[in-house]
């Protein structure tokens, strides 16, 4: 058997979490047996479906490397196939057309809770050996209902519950296309995994109601089963249903804000699914790992913070020229000056172990793009008599020296031990005169970062 997978979104919404949790779980089980993973957009829900959110899911596909090997394919461009489909089930009585109105299946179903019955359609219409129908009413386009089995179960092994056992008598006969000839979500899935030879589906565990409906149609058009697995969803830290306060908001919204994708990739493997104690892989591991038997029977909850974790993982081991393209948009946005200023490369080498997203790097970064604004009370404070005599030392012995770190490092403990200082009685001012700040990480690693003539031209504005 060759594997085929499917992500089947609805586009009447971004690609969130959940989405791109299931995208990854399909598309990894199709490469980890060198079969097909395929994009299928469920596009029939005309009302609140849109161009926008279609965009989107391909966007937030594209940005995680969720590569479709067929599609995408649009469930309102095979229109044709699902009408052919439906004849087909008419004419061999496997569907049937259903007269009643939407109030006359609301008052039978009102009818049913009244007398403490499970509400469904009564089969009016339904026809059976020796069963006279009503008279079809004048002017009335009928719905097509799908002849559920009236006895016996449905049952199938999945892949990741187990067993699920569903009685045909809790199932009613399922409206398959509407008065205006559309098909319904029900009806188009079947057609379509049956059409595009789907072997394995992977969805979230919202789907398990709508599974027996869609096992008894494939049976009724004798197709093959495929396995079905579904997947628990994912929860809040606190135990709730994810939702935007979590974290719940389009997947294109992580870039945005700094992430990478292989960290949002690496942290939804780990969401329901684990190989051993591995936290941190690639996805070329994953795939070669990845099956449905480790996958968790209970919701999986997003910790935020470990996101970030791995996210801060990612960016250390990342190339620093990727990092830079990935900092300037904000750079930009924040009035980067690059005059005279350190190349990209070499300040992101000295940051970037410290951030947990690209945002944070390059506000970091900024340090070194814009002139400093020291706060005057500050200045007060650090730059007494005894500094600026040590400054005017330090400034005086940079002029000589290798400008490199070690060399500016050498200088300081000079100059500190001159002065009979501590370490911070210069470093304060120092970092405060150079740089507008009295935080950044080592004072000779920045510094020599910022270059001789940078830091001696600020210095010299302070001691005149």
């Amino acid at each position: 058997m060759t594997v085929r997978t499917r992500f089947a979104p609805s586009p009447t919404g971004y690609l969130h979490l959940g989405g791109a949790r299931t995208a990854l779980f399909a598309w990894a089980y199709a490469r980890r047996f060198g079969g097909t993973f395929i994009l299928r957009i469920e596009d029939t829900d005309l009302e609140r479906s849109t161009p926008e959110a279609v965009q989107a899911i391909i966007d937030g596909m594209q940005w995680l490397g969720l590569q479709h090997d067929e599609g995408p394919f649009y469930q309102m461009q095979r229109m044709d196939r699902y009408r052919e489909v439906i004849a087909q089930m008419l004419a061999q009585g496997s569907a049937y057309h259903c007269y009643c109105s939407p109030e006359e299946v609301e008052a039978m179903r009102t009818r049913q809770r009244s007398a403490g019955e499970k509400p469904r359609y009564d089969g009016t219409w339904r026809p059976e050996p020796g069963k006279t129908l009503p008279a079809i009413p004048s002017g009335v386009r009928p719905v097509v209902r799908f002849r559920n089995p009236t006895d016996g179960d449905v049952s199938w092994d999945d892949a990741v519950k187990g067993n699920i056992t569903i009685s045909n008598r809790e199932l009613d006969d399922l409206v398959i296309a509407r008065p205006d000839g559309t098909p319904t979500y029900n009806f188009c899935v079947v057609v379509d995994d049956w059409d595009m030879r789907i072997t394995h589906v992977i969805r979230g565990d919202d789907h398990v109601n709508n599974t027996p409906r869609q096992i008894n149609i494939l049976k009724a058009l004798g197709a093959q089963l495929p396995i079905y697995g579904h997947v628990p969803m994912i929860l809040g830290a606190d135990g709730e249903k994810l939702s935007k306060r979590h974290g719940a908001v389009s997947v294109m919204e992580y870039p945005a804000q700094g992430y990478l994708p292989e960290a949002m990739l690496n942290y939804l493997a780990r969401l329901g699914w684990s190989h051993g104690d591995e936290e941190i892989f690639s996805m070329t591991q994953f795939c070669e790992w990845f099956d449905l038997d480790h996958l968790t029977k209970s919701p999986a909850q997003f910790n935020p913070e470990k996101l970030a974790w791995l996210n801060n993982h990612y960016i250390k081991h990342t190339d620093n020229a990727r990092l830079a393209t990935l900092a300037m948009p904000e750079l930009m946005r924040d009035g980067a000056k690059f005059e005279n200023a350190p190349p990209l490369e070499d300040v992101i080498a000295l940051l970037k172990d410290r951030a947990n997203t690209v945002n944070e790097l390059a506000e970091a970064m900024m340090l070194f793009y814009r002139e400093p604004k020291p706060d005057a009370a500050l200045l007060t404070q650090h730059l007494t008599d005894a500094p600026r005599a040590a400054l005017s030392s330090f400034a005086e012995g940079a002029k000589g020296i290798e400008w490199t770190k070690e060399a500016i490092a050498a200088l300081i403990k000079q100059v500190i031990t001159d002065h009979a200082m501590k370490m911070p009685q210069l470093a304060m001012p120092l970092r405060l005169t150079v740089t507008g700040q009295l935080q950044t990480p080592s004072v000779d690693a920045v510094l020599a970062l910022f270059g001789r003539q940078v830091v001696l031209d600020r210095l010299a504005s302070y001691l005149k």
